[in-house]
């Protein structure tokens, strides 16, 4: 049943807003995003695509006839698994309905997690395949400059994940990007970290980038969980 009341077929898709957390659920942030709405299957994919945006995957409501016609979970990714999965699931839909009233609570999990790619080889290889079936995905609902454009943006946003480590996929993605009539530039630093490449070098500051938003994230569930402690109760096991 949608927000307004009216019922929505067996391909239909329905999406709700999610928040995340640590220990504490009534700390739980929900940030709204423009995928927060009624959309269409090619929509919805250019908003994910060009905006870098996600929904975590307990936000979906899914109808048998439905996951059927997605067909089966890929096992060859180790990587964006679920990722690759919905958007197929979104490609087999009618569109997507938000139901403003639903909420998932989605507590966050260390970097030891399957959905992170760290420097892992097989997982960035996961990703390079997953990457491809999207824009192969989302080209096949509608071959348009503006679906070019997106793909080249959702390249250009996930090259900071094999750059410079994995030269052989960075290629491989300068070709895709030929191919859609664009180009890449290497990954910008974010500006925290921009200052330590000319004494460090690139490889040394985007280490640093990735690893400080963990250690932050250490840090804070550490605190949650002493505050659950503190307030006398019990909190969940570590993940």
């Amino acid at each position: 049943m949608t927000a307004s009341g009216e019922r929505g077929s067996a391909r239909t898709l329905f999406s709700s807003g999610w928040g995340y957390f640590c220990y504490r659920a009534e700390l739980a942030k929900f940030t709204p995003t423009s995928l927060w709405c009624d959309l269409s299957p090619v929509e919805w994919l250019l908003r994910k695509m060009g905006e870098n945006l996600q929904m975590q995957t307990a936000t979906w409501l899914v109808s048998r006839e439905l996951t059927e016609a997605a067909g089966p979970w890929d096992v060859r990714l180790l990587s964006d698994d679920d990722g690759e999965y919905f958007c197929r699931v979104i490609l087999a839909s009618e569109g997507i309905q938000f139901v403003p009233g639903a909420k998932v609570y989605y507590r966050l999990s260390p970097s030891n997690r399957l959905s992170f790619v760290g420097m892992s080889d097989k997982k960035k290889d996961a990703l390079l395949f997953s990457m491809k079936l999207h824009a192969k995905y989302i080209r096949s609902l509608e071959e348009s400059d503006r679906v070019r454009a997106v793909c080249l943006a959702y390249l250009q946003n996930w090259l900071w994940a094999f750059y410079p480590e994995r030269l052989d996929i960075v290629a491989e993605l300068e070709r895709l990007a030929k191919e859609l009539g664009g180009g890449l530039q290497v990954p910008a630093l974010r500006w925290k970290y921009a200052w330590l490449k000319p004494l460090f070098g690139y490889r040394f500051a985007k280490r640093t980038q990735m690893l400080f938003p963990e250690l932050k994230h250490s840090f804070v569930a550490s605190w949650d969980r002493i505050a659950i402690q503190l307030q006398g109760g019990k909190p969940p096991p570590r993940i």
